[in-house]
C-alpha cells in the first residue's frame, strides 16, 4: 500500500477526531452539535459508498438508517416498559432486549440485508430510473413503519431508548466507517464499480458485471447506514418515521453534493460543514448572539438556506469542495540539473 494512498483515510480521519477534540471542550449544552456531526458523517460516508463510487444516485438510503434506527431503539428498550408504551408488537421483540454494541450490529445488519434484498431487482437500473426507484423504496420504508405497528409505534413517538451515543462511541463509530469507506474504494470490488461508474459499456465488455458490483456496493452502503441509525436513535433516545423522512434524505445529499460526491474526503467535508451550518440555522431561528451580534432568522430557514447552498455549489463547483478529489501529499517539484552553456566567444 503505498503512503499517497493512506494520506486518504488519515486526512478524514483526523478532521473527526479535531470535531471530537473541540467537542470534549465545549459545554454540555453545545456537545450536541459536535456529535450530531459525528453522526451525519457515518450517514454520509454510508451514502457516498454507494453513490460516490458508482455513479448513481439514491434517494432511498435513509431507509437504512430507519431501518437500522427502529431495529436497534426496539431491541434495546427495557423488557418490562415494552408491553406499557408499545402494546402491539410481535412477541419476540417484545420479550427480548440487548444491549448498546449488539444493537448496533444488529442495526447494521438490518440496513444490509434490506439493502441486498432491495438492490436485486434495482441495481439493474441506472440514471433517473434508478433514482425514482429508490425513492419509492423510501416512500414504502416510511409508509410501513408509520402504520405498521407490530414493530414500532405507528405514527407516535418510541421513547425508552437508551441515550448511549456519546462523543468518543460516535468518533469510533465515524473511524469505522471511513476505514470500511476506503478499504472499499481500494479493494479489487471497488476498482470495478467505479470502472463500470465511468464507462459501463466498456466495463461489461471486459467481463465487469455492472448488476453485481453495484449490488455489493449498495449493501455495504446499507449496512454502513444502517449502523448510524443505531447512532442516531441512541444519541436521541426517542424516534419517529418522519425523523428519518424526507428532512434527512434532502440534509444528507446537500452533505455529499456541497463536499464532493466523487471522493470520501468530500463526504467527510460536506457533513462537517453543512452539519455545523444546519444546526447554527436552526438555533438562529429562536435568536442567537455570536461575538455580540445577534442572528434571528425565520422558521424554515434552514432548509431554504441548504438548498441555495447545494444549487450554488452545482453551478460553480459541480465536483463540489473537493473537486471530488482524495487528500494526497504534496508533490515536490525537482529542479533538473543545469546544462553547461556552450561557449558563444568568437575565435581570433
Amino acid at each position: 500500500m503505498r503512503l499517497g494512498s493512506l494520506v486518504g483515510f488519515v486526512v478524514p480521519a483526523l478532521l473527526v477526531v479535531a470535531v471530537a477534540a473541540v467537542g470534549s471542550f465545549v459545554s454540555s449544552a453545545n456537545e450536541i452539535y459536535f456529535l450530531t456531526a459525528l453522526v451525519d458523517v457515518v450517514i454520509v460516508v454510508g451514502l457516498y459508498v454507494f453513490v460516490g463510487n458508482s455513479g448513481v444516485v439514491s434517494f432511498g438510503h435513509i431507509s437504512f438508517v430507519a431501518v437500522g434506527a427502529f431495529g436497534a431503539g426496539l431491541a434495546t428498550i427495557p423488557t418490562d416498559v415494552k408491553p406499557n408504551i408499545l402494546p402491539d408488537l410481535f412477541p419476540f421483540i417484545r420479550d427480548h432486549s440487548i444491549g448498546n454494541v449488539e444493537s448496533l450490529l444488529l442495526a447494521a445488519a438490518l440496513g444490509g440485508v434490506f439493502a441486498f434484498l432491495v438492490g436485486l431487482p434495482l441495481m439493474r437500473l441506472s440514471g433517473l430510473a434508478a433514482g425514482i426507484a429508490t425513492f419509492a423504496v423510501l416512500g414504502i420504508t416510511h409508509n410501513v413503519l408509520l402504520y405498521y405497528t407490530k414493530i414500532g409505534p405507528g405514527a407516535g413517538t418510541m421513547t425508552s431508548i437508551p441515550e448511549t451515543t456519546h462523543l468518543t462511541q460516535a468518533l469510533v463509530a465515524a473511524l469505522i466507517a471511513i476505514a470500511v469507506a476506503w478499504l472499499y474504494q481500494l479493494s479489487p470490488l471497488g476498482r470495478l464499480v467505479r470502472a463500470s461508474r465511468e464507462d459501463a459499456a466498456v466495463a461489461q465488455a471486459v467481463g465487469v458485471s455492472v448488476h453485481r458490483q453495484r449490488l455489493w456496493a449498495f449493501t455495504l452502503s446499507g449496512a454502513i447506514c444502517g449502523f448510524a441509525g443505531g447512532l442516531l436513535v441512541h444519541q436521541l433516545g426517542t424516534i419517529t418515521a418522519e425523523g428519518v423522512y424526507l428532512d434527512l434524505t434532502f440534509l444528507t445529499l446537500a452533505m455529499l453534493v456541497v463536499g464532493g460526491a466523487g471522493s470520501l474526503l468530500g463526504a467527510v467535508v460536506g457533513a462537517l460543514l453543512v452539519s455545523g451550518l444546519d444546526s447554527f440555522l436552526v438555533n438562529a431561528e429562536n435568536g442567537v448572539h455570536v461575538l455580540g451580534v445577534s442572528f434571528d432568522v425565520p422558521s424554515g430557514a434552514s432548509l431554504v438556506v441548504l438548498g441555495a447552498l447545494m444549487a450554488l455549489i452545482l453551478v460553480l463547483r459541480p465536483a463540489g469542495l473537493t473537486g471530488g478529489r482524495e487528500a494526497r501529499l504534496p508533490r515536490l517539484r525537482r529542479e533538473r540539473p543545469q546544462e553547461p552553456r556552450p561557449a558563444t566567444g568568437g575565435t581570433s
